[in-house]
């Protein structure tokens, strides 16, 4: 059974870390203060206003943020200020064992996805494919801060993971599945194919979402997954929102969905709204997960906290 990180309450303390592209410090600390009016206290780490080109510091420099702040007694939840490019870089320099040990909520998405799924395979944690700190401000859909919360706060299960009011979840393949549910990012998951950090799908649910990337490079990263076995050996398989996704010769998301995701013969659940897009479920990257297109639900089987 993964290691479930202690419930988020009102008071807590929240870690910022900078672990792949800097960001404005405006930026930075519009967000801490928006989380402070919240009721939640902050720490943040010591490289996080770090900027060196298109990298928030070296990697020792984020990596040793990010156990600073596993290591630290007062520190809940770990909250990433933005994804970028560099997470990778980072993992060679982390203690799995000793985040094992001392389990925090960490939430994310994008190139943050890299590290939601490597700490659950290796030090086996329950990970949040959710907000990050630049989405904590007063823009933000209230349903994507009710998704946070309640997977953050709550211990109630099961319970459905929904959509918001008007965006249908879309069966595409039936099928009635349960398992661990992996994924996020696919341009980063990609970049851990061949690697020691590459995912591990066998026996789960593959979530997987995208941005800003022209369909035919969709198309060349989920081919890559298909040679990499990574839609033989997964359960299920839910898609969630390609945003911005330009078409390519005529061809969309959703006909690459059509034509090349529906033949795996998974089941296969389309439309969530997650990630980069406006709306953002949270998926708890490591939970057990009901897909059931028949009904069109995914429901979380285990709360994801304790």
């Amino acid at each position: 059974m993964p290691i479930k990180p202690r419930v988020l309450q009102r008071g807590d303390t929240v870690g910022i870390v900078t672990l792949g592209s800097p960001i404005a410090a405006s930026i930075i600390n519009a967000g801490i203060a928006f989380l402070q009016g919240m009721g939640l206290r902050v720490a943040v780490g010591k490289y996080v206003y770090v900027q060196n080109g298109f990298l928030a510091g070296t990697a020792e420099q984020r990596a040793e943020d990010l156990m600073s702040m596993f290591t630290n007694t007062e520190v809940k939840m770990i909250l990433p200020v933005r994804g970028g490019v560099g997470v990778e870089s980072i993992l060679p320099y982390l203690d799995y064992k000793l985040i094992a040990q001392n389990p925090k909520i960490v939430s994310g998405y994008s190139d943050i996805t890299v590290l939601l799924n490597v700490l659950y395979q290796f030090s086996d944690i329950i990970t949040f494919h959710s907000l990050l700190l630049i989405d904590f401000r007063a823009l933000t859909p209230a349903y994507n801060f009710e998704q946070f919360f309640t997977i953050t706060s709550s211990t109630v299960s099961p319970r459905p993971i929904l959509n918001p009011p008007g965006v249908p979840l879309t069966g595409r393949v039936q099928g009635d599945v349960s398992g661990p549910v992996v994924g996020g990012n696919l341009t980063s998951i990609v970049g851990t194919l061949g690697t020691p950090y590459e995912i591990n799908t066998a026996g789960k649910i593959l979530f997987l979402e995208d941005t800003h990337e022209p369909i035919n490079t969709v198309y060349r990263y989920i081919e890559h997954m298909r040679i990499a076995g990574k839609f033989e050996d997964c359960l299920g398989i839910i898609m969630g929102e390609c945003t911005n996704c330009p078409e390519a010769y005529g061809k969309s998301y959703d006909d690459l969905i059509n034509e090349f995701i529906v033949p795996f013969g998974k089941p296969l659940m389309t439309n969530l709204a997650s990630g980069h897009g406006f709306y953002k479920a949270a998926i708890p990257i490591g939970a057990r997960v009901n897909v059931n297109t028949f009904n069109n639900t995914i429901t979380l089987l285990e709360a994801a906290v304790r």
